[in-house]
């Protein structure tokens, strides 16, 4: 039993007669029940629903207090290689992309780590292209090794990995993994991943669970909003994180909302997912999952984010850099997208201090 039984349940829903019959009132009632079901959280994704944004935003902003306080968490992604073997049209790390690999060694990963640790951030997201053999499970565990001594949470966005291989980079030190299916609709996923180990639907979609039941401490999935129909996708993705918050208790579940961003190489074959967009899924997200965490990155504008920020967002990253080494080294690689909101950690403190928010650079510590 995986998520891929529950998805080939309502793969094929129709999901345009769902939409033609929903009523202002049914709008109105799913936004005043306690707890939702996934048809009341696709009615709050329909298009109906774009005249309830506001009602939609007062409950999640309640909620979010409620659950998580008013504080949000702090981190910066490290991207310590950029080496890649899958041919993925949407990626600027396309193995067929012309662009700058590199490869940080032991002693510029411990650079890197000293670096970022300055601005006082005690959370990191390490990263690598998805080459198996430039960054192998031993090469992630080095580098964990090194940045336990400045770290209290590592996260890892890697290729997928068996559930052993999950057991042991937990036993190291990681204690997150994010992971994006990045499409769900299955005819799209093979178009798009051309050529590569990516190409594996199946595989990719039950990493997230194979982490869980290696028992990691959480969990953030998402799709790349822009592949497919923005509803589908947030709805599908709302329905994975549900699975797995029902499944393993013990491990926190949390959705990222990125959007495709401009990249070395072209691809043209976007569906659009405008600002308002957006915010509806991550409302809708909120108020169907009440106690999930959501992450929104530097993809989007500096205004946009801030104004996101007391609407259900608990995760942001700060002082980001897409390029390999790109904290410390002074050769650059080329980078996997370009960032939009290009503000450093303090920048970022002090916009959350003046929100009433209170920026988290540590909230919890490995024992």
């Amino acid at each position: 039993m995986s998520f891929y039984n529950e998805y080939s349940k309502i793969k094929d829903f129709d999901f345009s007669n769902f939409f033609s019959e929903i009523t202002k009132q049914d709008i109105q009632r799913v936004i005043n029940k306690e707890k939702l079901d996934k048809y009341d959280f696709l009615t709050l994704l329909s298009p109906a629903a774009e005249n309830f944004l506001e009602e939609m935003a007062q409950k999640s902003h309640r909620l979010t207090v409620q659950n998580f306080g008013k504080i949000m968490h702090l981190f910066t992604p490290m991207y310590i290689a950029n080496h890649c073997v899958n041919k993925c049209s949407y990626c600027g790390f396309n193995v067929s992309n012309n662009i700058i690999r590199k490869k940080l060694t032991l002693e510029e990963i411990e650079q890197e780590a000293k670096a970022i640790s300055k601005t006082g951030l005690r959370h990191i997201l390490i990263l690598t292209g998805e080459s198996k053999k430039d960054s192998p499970v031993s090469y992630i565990i080095d580098a964990v090794k090194i940045l336990k001594k400045y770290f209290d949470s590592i996260a890892i966005e890697i290729y997928p990995l068996t559930e052993e291989e999950y057991s042991k980079v937990v036993k190291a030190g990681v204690d997150s993994l994010t992971i994006y299916q990045e499409v769900y609709n299955e005819e799209i996923y093979d178009r798009v991943h051309i050529a590569g180990p990516k190409k594996n639907y199946d595989f990719r979609l039950n990493a997230p669970e194979r982490a869980c039941k290696a028992r990691i401490h959480s969990v953030n999935i998402g799709a790349l909003l822009g592949l497919d129909d923005w509803r589908k996708e947030g709805f599908f993705t709302g329905l994975h994180a549900l699975y797995l918050q029902n499944k393993y208790s013990d491990t926190e579940i949390s959705v990222s909302l990125p959007r495709i961003r401009p990249h070395v190489g072209s691809f043209n074959d976007i569906f659009l997912v405008d600002d308002k967009s957006l915010v509806q899924i991550l409302l809708a997200l909120r108020l169907f999952l009440p106690r999930a965490g959501i992450t929104i990155s530097t993809r989007e504008s500096q205004n946009f984010r801030d104004n996101l920020i007391p609407l259900g967002v608990t995760k942001m990253s700060g002082g980001v850099s897409t390029e390999v080494g790109g904290h410390s080294s002074k050769t650059k690689s080329d980078s996997q997208f370009e960032i939009s909101d290009k503000r450093s950690v303090e920048e970022m403190k002090r916009i959350l201090l003046s929100k009433g928010y209170q920026p988290v650079f540590k909230d919890w510590l490995q024992i």
